[in-house]
């Protein structure tokens, strides 16, 4: 999936959020979304977490 099917995606998701479940929905939904984000990218190791939190050992 390209960046632009997964930009559109995740507009439609958030879109369907706010439009029915309001506000709070909205930022749970884009909450959750940055945080499986981040945990994807560290699977894929194109991200190190430790380097982001300063948790640097090396």
């Amino acid at each position: 999936m390209n960046a632009t099917r997964t930009g559109l995606l995740t507009g439609l998701v958030l879109g369907l959020a706010l439009a029915f479940g309001g506000f709070g929905a909205f930022l749970a939904v884009l909450v959750l979304g940055a945080i499986g984000f981040l945990i994807g990218r560290h699977l894929d190791g194109k991200i190190d977490l430790g380097q982001l939190f300063g948790r640097d050992r090396g």
